[in-house]
């Protein structure tokens, strides 16, 4: 009688050890917030002294001048200590446990940013924000209960890498065709699956690293996380000049661990130990989350200016 629930909840796959990985994963998320709102305003700064109005990505001459920009280098530092802290709590815990959970920064960007610009959030922005909460919050207890991590093979790895070669291609040739009628939405969309890659691949890079298989083909994963890191880092500050800091974060934070999510359970096999429900629940807090960064581009304040 009580087999339908065993295999409903199954055993505890998520160690103490591993464990570990959800608060350093809290505190990469902190600091991404504070990093993405410092990014933000060196970007406008930019942009409103050096922009032609396009809104058609940034120029080489408005990058260099982000890196005279002291809010932005900060920001950046920050990002980057985030990026660092995301490393290490990927060390301790599945892909599939610890990505999503950098869904706290949206929340903490909406507020620093609704503090920063007297922007009033309603409504509808609140309840945006928590539905793409929520989704994600049933993906993290979803995945701490069932995830399991895998030995990754060359030939998956390939596969990834395949698929990244193709989304690169796809998304610099509607960029450069589309670029000055593309809106925020699309950086959103393109730097959050390339990061889904990039945490994908990093993911397996600390893995050949923990198991020391390191050789040739381990050399090219590194090149190409560093191609889309680049590439997806373009299109952040693309999106920022485009949109706020919160709609910026608010997609990455759910475009990214979707994507990443996805590979996991499509490619690296992290989610063989999940029951059909455990898997319904994760298309439903997917959904959820999608629709609640949806809502969020169509209400938030400054889509409208």
């Amino acid at each position: 009688m009580n087999e339908p629930w065993s295999d409903l909840v199954g055993p505890m796959s998520l160690t103490p050890f591993q464990a570990i990985g959800i608060p350093i994963a809290l505190l990469g998320a902190v600091f991404l917030s504070i990093g993405a709102q410092l990014q933000h305003r060196g970007v406008s700064k930019v942009e409103g002294t050096h922009g032609d109005g396009s809104k058609a990505g940034l120029t080489w001459r408005q990058v260099t001048l982000l890196i005279r920009r002291p809010s932005w280098v900060f920001g950046t530092l920050l990002l980057t200590l985030a990026i660092v802290i995301q490393l290490i709590s990927l060390g301790f815990a599945p892909l599939i446990v610890v990505q999503p959970i950098g869904v706290v920064a949206m929340i903490l960007t909406n507020v620093i940013n609704s503090r920063v610009h007297g922007i009033a959030t309603d409504s509808r922005v609140r309840n945006s924000i928590t539905l793409a909460v929520l989704g994600i919050a049933i993906f993290v207890a979803i995945s701490a209960v069932f995830a399991v991590e895998r030995e990754f093979t060359d030939q998956q790895m390939i596969f990834v890498l395949v698929l990244l070669a193709v989304v690169i291609a796809i998304t610099l040739v509607v960029f450069l065709v589309f670029r000055r009628k593309l809106r925020a939405m699309f950086y959103i969309v393109a730097a959050g699956t390339l990061y889904g890659f990039v945490v994908t691949i990093t993911k397996v890079l600390i893995n050949r690293w923990q198991t020391g298989h390191i050789d040739a083909f381990t050399l090219v994963c590194l090149g190409s996380l560093i191609v889309a890191a680049m590439l997806g880092g373009y299109f952040v500050q693309t999106a920022y000049s485009v949109g706020s800091p919160d709609l910026v974060i608010a997609g990455l934070t759910v475009v990214d661990p979707l994507v990443a999510v996805a590979i996991a359970i499509a490619v690296l096999g992290e989610a063989q130990m999940f029951p059909p429900l455990a898997l319904a629940g994760l298309a439903v807090g997917g959904a959820l989350s999608i629709v609640g960064v949806i809502l969020l581009a169509r209400h938030h304040p400054q889509t409208h200016h």
